[in-house]
């Protein structure tokens, strides 16, 4: 066993004194105290009159399993772990004590090799909560118009932006990468302006097709389309007066975007199927992950609607380039997962919040939120270590080096000779790369 820097007691709770007398010889250690009984009542004793770090009991003990134990002990020494040993256990009970919150629970037949790894880390786990330091990162008061969170300088000058920008009706378009919260900055911009009393509608242009995305903003009349049974009223209606958020703007189809235009230039608009112009007075907030410019000048993007739009830009930088807002957002996103699910304190410790800075975020803030949840519901103790951290797989490296592979063919192709196959040629050239010698 690893020695450990501060004395430690393991309690072991089985009916089968042999067992008893063999793992306390298997677990000994400097630095260990170890205890033993072969009653549950008993173990219940020895933790109220004892500081017990972790207990090792078996889930047939007696008068009541190891599960009872362990929900007592969990009860009244949230701060003591427990493994769980089962001849044969099932799945139902493997499931039933992680959901309980043991450290583990293992196989009787397994336990020569397997116990001594497994208690020490544990004893590790307890090092580091002991050691785990509260974080300095408070959650500030801030106003409840305000979902952002944030102390870095990139996001402060967002602030100050959308401070100047929301008491006006200038549109905006707000870019950034996906998951940086695009959206609570339309949010920000509205709850700010004169228009807070009315009503801000947010609406995905590029998850609704091209022939019902036209009818959801400009409403249409009764027999425009199969279906149309009625007159309905668009979102340019249904937001008079208030703001509408038109996120991922950059997929909007062009035929919707001919009429967005007419919106903009002069507040007009007809329903699908119909000739009468109707006015709306709203506010647009527009948001992209795309550079507009550049579907501009792919013509993908209308030139005259992207400077009608791009009135105000601002840029929400990614979560890796705010590093120093990650402590003060993933105590944020604890706190309410902790109270949205009704759960025990949790904390971050500052190994853990070590670790959450040093990943690279290319799901951002909402990729920072799911980590947190995650984390919370797999957590077995109040202290939140960098092992109860599990990132997202990403396949970035693969993308990468798929983009790097068909640009250095396209470069091939471009330098083939004309009068020879260009599949061929390329083939030449892979083999002469291949077969070259090593310099």
């Amino acid at each position: 066993m690893t020695n450990t820097t501060t004395e430690q007691t393991i309690l072991l709770v089985d009916p089968d004194l042999d067992y008893l007398e063999w793992a306390t010889k298997h677990l000994s250690a400097k630095g260990l105290r170890i205890l033993r009984c072969d009653h549950a009542e008993k173990a219940v004793k020895v933790c109220d009159t004892t500081e017990v770090h972790l207990i090792i009991a078996d889930i047939m003990i007696q008068p009541f399993d190891g599960f009872a134990l362990l929900s007592r002990i969990r009860a009244a020494h949230p701060g003591t772990l427990m493994i769980l040993t089962a001849g044969f256990p099932t799945t139902a009970q493997v499931i039933e004590a992680t959901q309980q919150g043991a450290q583990d629970i293992l196989k009787k037949e397994s336990l020569t090799f397997e116990l001594r790894p497994v208690v020490e880390s544990a004893l590790r786990t307890l090092e580091q909560r002991r050691t785990a330091s509260e974080s300095d990162s408070q959650i500030p008061q801030h106003d409840s118009r305000v979902k952002i969170i944030g102390n870095s300088r990139a996001l402060q000058d967002v602030f100050k932006i959308v401070g100047r920008v929301a008491r006006t009706d200038a549109p905006v378009l707000v870019s950034g990468e996906s998951g940086t919260g695009k959206e609570l900055v339309a949010h920000a911009i509205h709850e700010y302006s004169p228009r807070a009393k009315s009503t801000l509608i947010a609406i995905n242009c590029g998850a609704i097709p091209e022939n019902l995305l036209e009818s959801e903003l400009f409403g249409h009349e009764k027999g425009a389309f199969t279906g149309a049974i009625t007159r309905r009223a668009g979102l340019f209606e249904q937001c008079d007066g208030g703001t509408l958020f038109l996120d991922e703007i950059g997929d909007m189809p062009a035929s919707v975007q001919v009429k967005l235009l007419r919106v903009l230039q002069d507040g007009s608009f007809t329903r699908v199927g119909g000739h009468d112009m109707q006015k709306s007075d709203v506010r647009i907030v527009g948001a992209t992950n795309k550079n507009l410019a550049e579907e501009v000048s792919k013509g993908q993007f209308r030139e005259d609607l992207f400077y009608r739009l791009n009135v105000v830009e601002i840029h929400l930088p990614p979560l890796r380039a705010r590093k120093e807002d990650i402590p003060l957002l993933a105590n944020h996103f604890l706190h309410l997962t902790v109270k949205r699910n009704g759960m025990s304190p949790l904390r971050l410790s500052a190994e853990a919040l070590d670790h959450l800075k040093n990943h690279r975020w290319p799901g951002n803030v909402r990729e920072l939120e799911n980590t947190i949840a995650r984390a919370c519901a797999l957590a077995t103790s109040d202290v939140l270590l960098p092992s109860d951290i599990e990132f997202t797989r990403t396949f970035q490296s693969e993308d990468a080096a798929s983009d790097a592979t068909t640009q250095a063919l396209q470069h091939l192709l471009s330098v083939a000779p004309k009068n020879q196959d260009p599949g061929e040629w390329i083939t030449q050239q892979i083999q002469a790369l291949t077969e070259a010698p090593a310099k």
